[in-house]
């Protein structure tokens, strides 16, 4: 069993196990557990990078896992090439909840940040220093909190995911038509919402803070960020295999990014592709309308 107030024990289990191996030379903390005030909860995870005088030990045999508990799965970033350097990764669950992301650095590539003229989005949103035993993190520079806030979308951007996410309707009708539900469904959750609506989303939401918010992977922090009606409007498309609560699905998500994006359009001096709309919703009732096994399209 984890206590939920063991933080700084868990992390205090990291400086001791690094410290008691010489290819440690550091450890430095990411993410959730190095970003002040962020969310936390029984179920957040650590990211420990560890800086090592050679991967290769880590990566043939991850024996090393089970220093922090009975293992319940893990999967492994294969190794690969980054600047030249070699690096790798394991997202390990482990069976108590605790759950560490470990990233493996050889020690060249912290000396390559130090020396780097900013620092990369994941150190700039806050990072901890847990272990340095050769001063390799001296020259780091600090962090200014504002990695992953997004920044606004130039003009093309903002174009190009609309007529994007409009072509994707049209996959998505045509999958509709001809009864194929796994890539339907494929296209709705995962192209049209989350590679689709959900930016031009989290641009709104900036929009409404300053573009000061981190609305975080996948979305997560939308819910908190987002105006409840768009909100509502997001969670409504989440809809099961009925033929009819799809073609709604369809015309629910098109109508909330015109909505959105307008808004977006309008605070950023672009404007929405209306004709792109209009003839994208129309070719797409025409795909609905068709008759089964239809040999013309017209």
């Amino acid at each position: 069993m984890r206590n939920f107030n063991d933080v700084e024990a868990d992390i205090q289990r990291f400086i001791d196990w690094g410290a008691a191996r010489e290819d440690v030379r550091a450890i430095i903390l990411t993410s959730t557990f190095a970003i002040p005030d962020a969310p936390v909860d029984v179920l957040s995870d650590y990211d420990p990078i560890l800086i090592l005088t050679d991967i290769t030990p880590y990566v043939e045999d991850r024996a090393w896992l089970g220093d922090f508990g009975p293992v319940l799965a893990a999967w492994q970033d294969p190794p690969g090439s980054q600047d030249g350097l070699t690096t790798s990764a394991y997202v390990t669950q482990y069976e108590n909840g605790l759950k560490i992301d470990f990233t493996l650095w050889p020690v060249e590539m912290l000396r390559r940040l130090v020396d780097a003229p900013s620092l990369t989005p994941e150190f700039d949103a806050g990072y901890r220093v847990l272990l340095d035993k050769d001063h390799l993190t001296d020259g780091l520079k600090p962090p200014s909190f504002k990695g992953y806030i997004p920044t606004p979308p130039t003009q093309k951007q903002y174009l190009d995911l609309l007529e994007s996410f409009f072509l994707d309707t049209a996959y998505f009708a045509k999958f509709l038509w001809r009864d194929d539900w796994v890539a339907a469904k494929h296209m709705l959750n995962h192209v049209m919402i989350q590679d689709g609506l959900r930016p031009v989303l989290e641009w709104h939401s900036e929009i409404e803070h300053g573009w000061a918010v981190k609305p975080g992977p996948y979305g997560r922090r939308l819910q908190r960020n987002l105006h409840p009606d768009l909100w509502d409007r997001l969670l409504s498309l989440y809809v099961g295999a009925g033929i009819d609560e799809n073609w709604q699905a369809l015309d629910d998500a098109v109508n909330l990014m015109r909505d959105a994006a307008r808004d977006v359009g309008a605070a950023l001096g672009y404007a929405y592709p209306d004709d792109l709309h209009n003839r994208c919703v129309a070719y797409f009732n025409k795909i609905k309308n068709l008759p089964p096994n239809a040999d013309r399209f017209e």
